[in-house]
């Protein structure tokens, strides 16, 4: 489990760094708010440890522009402060747990494992390429924070391509898997599913270098490609 623990009090940050790599987690360890939301927004991160009082810039100011980037990755708050307050802004802000000074590095530890153990099970059903979701359970698709509309069968369509990012596919193939039958692979059934994909994304505000996009093979068929900056990964 990669951890991303940003706190600027040594003793603490060495307690925690010990107490979780000990338990088999790899931790990073950044002392400064501006740093800190600069690695938070890296992919492959499991979990965020954040603490609220850091120099540079405040922690509930880095968390809000964490979600305001997109960045779903799951925190916990680590901080003095113990007012209803601050926890309750805090979760507002998007935080998934808080954690009060002084703490056990047990207790911290049973929290991001949780985490885990959630994160686990919605992957199951999730697909998810840059800032666009794809809800296998719900059938919805989200970008960013904006529902995108979508029939049955575009929804089948755009979960077929998504689940292999970045391959090829015939549309032979295509029909076979997303219409379940034998159909005319010189129909133009499926460029006009596309089609239809692409205009629904257009109008959720999905378009330029930020976001996926579904492409046209020349002489083959269609692929789902990633935005220019991410990797396509889940």
């Amino acid at each position: 489990m990669k951890v991303l623990l940003v706190e600027d009090e040594p003793k603490i940050a060495a307690f925690v760094q010990t107490g979780l790599t000990d338990r088999g987690m790899q931790v990073r360890v950044v002392d400064d708010g501006r740093a800190g939301y600069e690695c938070g927004l890296q992919a492959g991160l499991d979990a965020i440890v954040l603490d609220l009082m850091l120099p540079g810039r405040d922690g509930l100011d880095v968390l809000a522009a964490w979600r305001r980037e997109g960045v779903q990755t799951p925190v916990i708050l680590l901080t003095a402060r113990n007012e209803l307050g601050d926890r309750l802004q805090g979760l507002a802000l998007g935080a998934d747990d808080y954690l009060a000074k002084p703490f056990f590095i047990e207790e911290l530890a049973a929290r991001l494992l949780t985490i885990r153990r959630r994160l686990n099970g919605e992957r199951q059903h999730l697909l998810q390429v840059g800032d666009l979701t794809l809800d296998r359970i719900a059938r919805a698709v989200r970008w960013s924070d904006r529902q995108v509309e979508l029939t049955s069968r575009e929804f089948n369509l755009l979960e077929f391509l998504m689940r292999s990012t970045g391959q090829v596919f015939s549309r032979t193939q295509i029909l076979e898997h997303v219409w379940g039958y034998d159909f005319d692979p010189s129909t133009n059934v499926i460029d006009v599913c596309v089609k239809r994909i692409r205009a629904r994304l257009s109008q959720a505000g999905a378009i330029g270098e930020r976001a996926p996009s579904i492409e046209a093979v020349r002489g083959v068929g269609y692929r789902f490609c990633p935005p220019a900056h991410a990797d396509g990964s889940l």
